[in-house]
């Protein structure tokens, strides 16, 4: 059975699998699914068409799952899913999609999300991804794998940020970032690449000074972006469009 504190309001439609955790004071929904071993701890709020991966975990304060803050939400059933082993800390709010989006709101695998992140409608945000105290995403925003989004940072509705991608504290990410770059700044521009997080993450030497070849001939000449790809090397076009890294 799960383990439901006395003061729990769980809805009896609700599916909880068998390890469960559900603290003081936490309330779930009728549409909400916990997988195996996920644990609120306590005030948790789950609502709406919500899932809530294995072995993740939800602290005090969190609101998942309630209507969207977008003016066009008619009550249209749409849904958030969470993957496993992600940590949500105090504090964080993710909202399902719109049908104007995607109609849903994607939290991958081991992911953390710190003290008062805001996830939008219709977000996707890929695995290993985290989002530092109060960072917010707008809606419609795609983060890829591994990325950091440093604190109090804001990213504007519809923008992509690829994989690998280090965004600095308090910037304002209005554009769509290339994958393995580094973007700080009030209005945030591109910084170079996020060198130490290719490292730390094991990429290959010569995949790294491909980028580093690339990002040159790309961003720090001026030029178009097809007159920059035609000054890139063979090696480094080849690395980049067939590389698995």
């Amino acid at each position: 059975m799960p383990d439901v504190h006395s003061s729990a309001v769980v809805a009896p439609e609700a599916t909880l699998a068998e390890s469960v955790k559900v603290g003081p004071f936490c309330v779930v929904g009728p549409n909400v699914r916990l997988d195996e071993d996920a644990v609120l701890h306590s005030h948790v709020v789950v609502e709406g068409h919500t899932t809530i991966g294995a072995r993740t975990q939800v602290y005090p304060f969190a609101s998942i799952g309630h209507p969207p803050q977008d003016l066009k939400f008619g009550g249209e059933t749409t849904t958030v899913s969470i993957g496993t082993d992600t940590v949500i800390r105090e504090h964080v709010t993710i909202n399902p999609g719109t049908k104007g989006g995607r109609q849903q709101t994607v939290v991958g695998n081991h992911c953390m999300l710190m003290v008062g992140a805001h996830v939008a409608h219709d977000c996707v945000v890929g695995d290993r991804v985290i989002l530092v105290n109060n960072a917010t995403l707008g809606g419609h925003v795609v983060i890829g794998e591994n990325t950091i989004v440093g604190g109090l940072a804001a990213i504007h509705q519809f923008v992509r940020i690829g994989r690998d991608v280090m965004i600095g504290g308090m910037s304002g990410v209005e554009n769509d970032v290339i994958p393995y770059a580094m973007v700080m700044g009030e209005r945030a521009s591109l910084n170079g690449l996020n060198l130490v997080g290719m490292k730390r993450r094991g990429h290959e030497r010569r995949n790294i000074v491909a980028l580093q070849d690339a990002y040159k001939k790309l961003f720090w000449i001026r030029a178009t972006l097809p007159t920059g790809w035609r000054r890139c090397r063979p090696e480094t076009v080849r690395a980049i469009r067939f590389a698995t890294f």
